[in-house]
């Protein structure tokens, strides 16, 4: 039900209306959903079942959050990273809107390609701040979309302050990291690549060493099982680098 009603939503609204009036739309259509089986760790709605997305993602209907959104909630508020000057890149609304109720950190949401709502609008390649500048920086499902994908990892490093965290997270694939920049059109790169706007797709441990090779330390948090079904909590990878 939820993936129809999004489907027709997106037809007959614009989007900016649809985004401007996101928070009612989602509080109506949870109703369904509502019960208590299920905890979003996000916005803590209890529900009696997650959406299922055809990705086969787990999505909170309240919030809109997905598994790795959740996970990564998790994973901050476990590792109490979440303070000082925080740099988030394509951030979801479920945890923008959280994260800058926090008084006690200065939260810089960032978008480029106005698919998000944020407040600055940073070239990853070319970041517009000082450096040593940031405490921590979220960069998920972001540099798989880069084609200066290196460029835009030593920016990350620069902006980043000693001893500073950054999550990042991307597609995975076992093998190498496969690109190819002769694939330019959408239709050749959604064959390629997954995704129509991705212009690669790395491995955990290429990206590793493509990290590691701007500066990065970099710790491999791998998640093979539901740690938790309460949350809709699905296997992942996180990349850890730290300054």
């Amino acid at each position: 039900m939820y993936n129809t009603l999004k489907r027709i939503a997106k037809l007959i609204f614009p989007k900016k209306l649809l985004q401007k009036n996101e928070v009612i739309f989602r509080k109506l259509v949870s109703l369904k959903y509502k019960g208590d089986k299920y905890q979003c760790n996000i916005c803590d709605f209890n529900l009696n079942r997650f959406v299922n997305l055809d990705d086969h993602d787990l999505l909170c209907p309240n919030c809109g959050s997905r598994s790795r959104t959740r996970r990564l909630h998790k994973l901050l508020k476990e590792a109490k990273t979440l303070k000082g000057k925080v740099l988030h890149f394509s951030p979801p609304r479920s945890l923008s809107e959280r994260f800058k109720k926090i008084e006690d950190i200065a939260y810089y949401s960032s978008d480029y390609e106005n698919e998000f709502i944020a407040d600055y609008s940073y070239n990853i390649t070319a970041i517009d701040c000082e450096s040593n500048f940031f405490d921590l920086i979220i960069c998920y499902h972001v540099l798989e979309h880069i084609n200066e994908d290196l460029k835009a990892m030593s920016e990350l490093y620069r902006v980043l302050k000693p001893n500073g965290i950054c999550y990042i997270q991307t597609p995975f694939k076992t093998g190498n990291i496969y690109e190819d920049t002769s694939i330019t059109s959408k239709d050749a790169r959604k064959i390629a690549f997954g995704q129509a706007d991705h212009v690669r797709i790395y491995s955990i441990k290429g990206l590793q060493n493509r990290l590691e090779s701007v500066g990065f330390e970099v710790e491999i948090r791998s998640f093979e099982n539901h740690v938790s079904e309460t949350f809709g909590l699905q296997p992942e990878t996180v990349l850890v680098g730290k300054k």
